[in-house]
């Protein structure tokens, strides 16, 4: 994929610009339109064919959870990523169950906006490891089938995003030892030998 062709839906149009302005240093990556509402994002997706769209919880017109279907029929190849500053909205829960590709929260940093376009373009579920882990039921399944805690998965998850150690310690206030001991445990569950080999195998178990 050359180009990811990128919509955002959300009722606040400074929020399309505010994502053109941190993604314009990326070209890989194209915000193709933005909509305000249910119905003209149904039309721009049908007319764009994005590869992901950001979708806001609420429109004036509809929840998210009722847009999953409509989109996913005008865009079928469509990746759909809720974009909410909401971590644990009483929506969320049921826009997660509708089916969407993942949520990310609207305080992301660029760097984490990109990470989550790209891994969303290229088919992996990709949720933000600060959004209540009651509004995410499917994901609480997986980590409880391979073993895994929360704690390891949100490190897990930014090994994914391609940061290193002390970049992942940083970002979660934790020391580079307990990072190297919480990579170690989820390498050990996931029965991977390397740290590729684990995202790899967190991809195929849907918990990326």
């Amino acid at each position: 994929m050359t180009e990811i062709r990128l919509v955002v839906v959300d009722d606040h149009p400074v929020v399309v610009d505010g994502v053109r302005l941190l993604l314009r240093d990326d070209p890989a990556i194209r915000v193709v339109g933005g909509a305000t509402d249910a119905a003209s994002a149904v039309r721009l997706a049908a007319r764009t064919s994005p590869h992901v769209i950001l979708l806001d919880l609420r429109l004036p017109d509809a929840v998210a959870s009722e847009m999953v279907a409509p989109l996913r029929q005008a865009a079928p190849g469509a990746r759909i990523v809720v974009f909410t500053a909401y971590r644990d909205h009483a929506a969320l829960r049921t826009t997660l169950d509708a089916g969407v590709d993942g949520c990310i929260l609207k305080d992301a940093s660029a760097t984490d906006l990109v990470s989550a376009v790209r891994q969303a373009a290229s088919g992996i579920q990709i949720f933000d490891p600060r959004v209540d882990d009651r509004a995410a039921p499917r994901m609480r399944s997986r980590l409880h089938e391979t073993g895994l805690t929360q704690r390891e998965y949100d490190v897990l998850r930014h090994a994914a995003a391609g940061r290193t150690n002390p970049e992942i310690a940083e970002q979660l206030g934790l020391t580079r030892h307990t990072v190297t001991g919480y990579l170690r445990n989820a390498m050990r569950k996931l029965n991977a030998r390397n740290r590729i080999e684990l995202i790899t195998r967190a991809a195929k178990s849907g918990l990326l």
